[in-house]
């Protein structure tokens, strides 16, 4: 499975072709829906949610409630687009409409300068347009379809926010990913800990009002899944590998942790391996999870657990000194719409990306033209491994 999206913040539409996917998979419009209103919400977002709610149409690929096995097309259309028309439209313009909103003061952290650089652009607009976040939306979209996927095989995907700006939430790590979804969908920040939930929304207003951005860590957890999804015989092959890009390809993620992750380094080995148990009812499993449900690049029947770290978000309501490309001339960077706090929403989209890298891996593993096929061979598969 591949997909490809397209389209920029404030143009017309986003739209998102998925190729690949079983015939036969049963899909839900609303859950999508719902998907896309997830990455939309949490307390700390801009002005943009409340302008246009996200909703999907899709154009390809689906009839009568179930994928055809050929290429699924998906739309989001953007609202605000009326009032970008001139700025963001197809046709030629004059030279003052072409000024209108032309950005040349880049902000600091964002791709604005290196992309100008990169393609020759004197309006950084062309940068900062598809360089948003906003493109996340149709990732969500792709992993809204790919999570009836798993659901209808038993595997089961949640995100949480453990860490705001140095508000940390104490949880247990022998929660559940279904209980886990429950109780992060009942918090406004995604925190599974209600008494830290309270202590995030506060650090999140204060921030606010000083003009400035937090970041955070999510946690993405994965029950269920088969054991040997990826490989260790090449380097690219190791599913933790994919994930792991997966997550530090979305927009202000600068690091990602399986398991105990970095804290592995304090600890002798002893207190690092998983070791292995079996029984009757539930075949080969281990003692603990420290390493995040990989061994070899490979999952070894334990849930994945992989979290990653968000950085604030650059556009600051203060801005930060910055460079007029016409003249050279120090500038304050301009300022976008933006939220003092994204990671609620980051969390889902961390989630969406960890959903696709496990629907790959799945599709790749097993026989996938049909759905039908594809549930009986991952079922006969956990047999297998189960009675090793």
């Amino acid at each position: 499975m591949r997909f490809l999206t397209a389209g920029e913040s404030h143009g017309k539409e986003l739209t998102t072709i998925i190729d690949g996917f079983p015939a036969g998979v049963p899909i839900d419009i609303d859950q999508i829906n719902h998907e896309l209103k997830r990455r939309q919400g949490g307390y700390g977002r801009g002005g943009r949610m409340k302008i246009e709610t996200d909703t999907v149409e899709i154009t390809s690929g689906i009839r009568h409630g179930k994928t055809l096995g050929s290429p699924i097309t998906c739309i989001v259309k953007n609202d605000d687009f009326k009032n970008w028309e001139t700025v963001m439209g197809l046709f030629p313009v004059s030279d003052k409409e072409k000024a209108m909103r032309r950005v040349a003061k880049p902000r600091p952290g964002h791709a604005d300068l290196v992309g100008g650089i990169k393609y020759q652009h004197n309006d950084l607009r062309n940068v900062l347009e598809r360089s948003s976040a906003r493109e996340t939306t149709m990732r969500v979209a792709v992993a809204a379809i790919c999570k009836q996927l798993l659901q209808a095989l038993d595997i089961e995907v949640a995100s949480h926010v453990l860490e705001i700006g140095g508000v940390k939430a104490e949880v247990s790590d022998a929660l559940p990913a279904k209980q886990i979804a429950i109780l992060a969908e009942q918090s406004s920040v995604r925190c599974v800990d209600v008494k830290s939930e309270e202590r995030m929304k506060t650090k999140i207003d204060q921030t606010k009002k000083e003009g400035n951005t937090i970041g955070g860590i999510v946690e993405v957890v994965v029950d269920h899944v088969p054991m040997g999804l990826g490989s260790y015989t090449q380097w690219d092959a190791k599913l933790d590998g994919k994930i792991a890009q997966a997550i530090v390809s979305i927009n202000a993620f600068k690091g990602v942790e399986f398991g105990v992750g970095f804290k592995a380094s304090e600890r002798l080995g002893s207190d690092v391996m998983d070791e292995i148990i079996w029984d009757d009812t539930q075949g080969y499993s281990r003692k603990s999870n420290h390493l995040g449900g990989f061994e070899g690049g490979m999952t070894n029947g334990m849930p994945i657990v992989v979290r990653g770290v968000m950085k604030p978000i650059p556009t600051l309501y203060k801005p930060l000194m910055s460079v007029n490309i016409d003249n050279k001339e120090p500038f304050k960077a301009s300022v976008e719409r933006s939220d003092s706090s994204a990671v609620p929403a980051a969390c889902v989209i961390a989630e969406a990306m960890v959903i696709i890298e496990v629907a790959k891996a799945i599709l790749d593993k097993f026989d996938s033209d049909s759905f039908e096929h594809l549930q009986t061979a991952v079922a006969e598969y956990r047999e297998y491994t189960k009675n090793f």
